[in-house]
């Protein structure tokens, strides 16, 4: 059994030991959240710009753009796209371009992080995609994962929290493009171009159309592919991106805490909008999706709610009471995609001259791209379940560690086979979490074996349950339980199957 400095314990699979899960205690001082603030947190910001700054002195000195060996889009093709599945190749990019050469005057930033909704591209990363759009809400978010850049030279730095630890991520500005070299034309293709070079490569060859993977839907702007790249490059490739959950991603974007909230489970409607929905974008994220309907019956296989789209997920923006209504304003999974067509819709009759002019108070513009009002219990209603990320800053301290345990008979364990302590010198807010290590850079070679965890709080020498974990989504990586805790010492009993 080894013990690391993160507290996690193992759930063991068919293999003698199986990736650690992790758990943390995150206890609450203040609010005003953004990134979760550990002691790997200044040192990884200050190790990345360190880098960056080092690499961009570097290429200058050598009349040199930066290009990034270890994640080589150009010459190292194959594992930059499928990684580990590298005989499974099902992305066919046309051809890699610097950021300098795809736009003619590239913006990291438009007006700062522009709002509007990221573009995915051809790959099933919808859940990251809408991820990005869900923390560019909070502002000053993104902005603090890109760490620092030489946008001359093509070198970037990020930061992501990866398995209970900040880490760097440093590309450069090479990317995959969807459109071929004038050389690889047909004729009839290159005569559509009056066999024209110069003409094809300033026309076809340029803007936001031509990346082949996720795009900012304000042209000219970089963030969102690079960023794209920066994660592709920490999970080893493009293809580990393909399925997964927004929560998750936002996890690995801010070091905040997911939970799994099925809209049917939720007690009291009232609480839930005053304790949870009117803090959305000041201490924690919210998403809202529901299950795409069976067109087994219908016949439709593209059966929509009022206009929403099933299996995505959408990102809340605001919640607001205005004239004794509640509303909440969403933001749908794509540019470009009106969303909601039910009441308070834009159009709809309920927009009334007078409550036309609230609007300022609702928190929405009429007509703008990707976004709509929907009344909080049409919002119960419509959505299956909710994705809450809770936020931290530096009011909030860590306390975690990792373990590995050696396997246990199958077909499960029961609690108590693995347990952990910890102490509380005063009554405090807290958040528990259980995680195993994310297999999804190793998910080729990581056997057949998923588990789910679940555990159960009790004080020292009493014998009834404080609180146990909620359910979350089936073999998520995590388990949390938020809690107000007396002082005293703690055992957490783990379970998993």
């Amino acid at each position: 059994m080894a013990l690391f400095n993160l507290m996690k314990h193992s759930i063991g699979t068919e293999k003698e030991a199986q990736e650690p899960p992790k758990q943390a205690i995150f206890v609450q001082q203040s609010s005003k959240a953004g990134l979760l603030v550990t002691n790997e947190l200044g040192k990884a910001l200050r190790d990345c710009k360190a880098k960056v700054d080092r690499i961009s002195r570097d290429c200058r000195m050598k009349n040199r753009k930066f290009r990034d060996l270890e994640f080589d889009l150009e010459y190292d093709s194959r594992r930059c796209l499928h990684g580990l599945g590298g005989n499974n190749e099902i992305y066919l990019p046309s051809d890699v371009q610097r950021v300098t050469e795809i736009f003619d005057s590239p913006q990291f930033f438009v007006d700062g992080v522009s709002f509007a909704y990221p573009v995915g591209g051809d790959i099933s990363n919808s859940w990251f995609v809408s991820a990005l759009a869900t923390v560019a809400r909070k502002r000053g978010l993104i902005k603090r994962l890109c760490v620092a850049r030489d946008e001359q030279v093509g070198v970037y730095g990020f930061i992501f929290f990866k398995d209970s630890a900040w880490v760097t991520v440093i590309i450069d500005d090479l990317l995959y493009t969807c459109i071929p070299k004038f050389e690889a034309l047909s004729p009839l293709e290159k005569q559509l171009y009056h066999d024209n070079k110069q003409f094809y490569n300033t026309h076809a060859r340029k803007g936001t159309k031509s990346l082949y993977f996720a795009k900012s839907a304000t042209q000219g702007e970089t963030w969102v592919p690079l960023i794209e790249k920066a994660y592709a490059k920490l999970y080893g490739s493009y293809a580990a991106l393909v399925g997964g959950d927004a929560s998750e991603a936002i996890e690995d974007l801010t070091g905040g805490v997911s939970t799994f909230i099925p809209t049917r489970d939720i007690f009291d409607t009232d609480r839930f909008w005053n304790e949870e929905l009117l803090k959305v974008n000041i201490d924690r994220l919210f998403g809202c999706t529901y299950e795409a309907l069976s067109g087994v019956r219908s016949g439709n296989w593209s059966s929509q709610v009022h206009g929403l789209v099933g299996n995505y997920s959408y990102s809340v923006v605001r919640a607001a009471e205005v004239n004794g209504k509640r509303f909440v304003v969403v933001r749908g999974p794509a540019s470009g995609q009106t969303g909601w067509t039910g009441p308070w819709s834009d159009g709809s009759k309920e927009w009334t001259k007078e409550w036309a002019e609230l609007l300022p108070e609702i928190g929405h513009v009429l007509g703008e791209d990707g976004q709509f009002v929907m009344e909080y219990k049409d919002f119960l209603n419509c959505w299956d379940t909710f994705d809450k990320t809770l936020l931290f800053d530096d009011s909030w301290v860590m306390s975690s560690q990792w373990l590995h345990v050696a396997t246990r008979p199958l077909p499960a364990w029961t609690f108590g086979n693995v347990s952990f302590t910890f102490s509380l010198s005063q009554s405090t807010h807290a958040v528990i979490v259980l995680s195993q290590i994310d297999d999804r850079s190793f998910y080729e070679i990581s056997g057949r074996s998923s588990w789910e965890l679940d555990f159960v709080l009790f004080k020292a020498g009493k014998k009834q349950v404080v609180t146990e974990s909620f359910p979350n989504q089936d073999y998520a990586r995590s388990v949390n339980v938020e809690v107000d805790l007396e002082a005293g010492d703690y055992i957490v009993h783990v379970s998993g199957f």
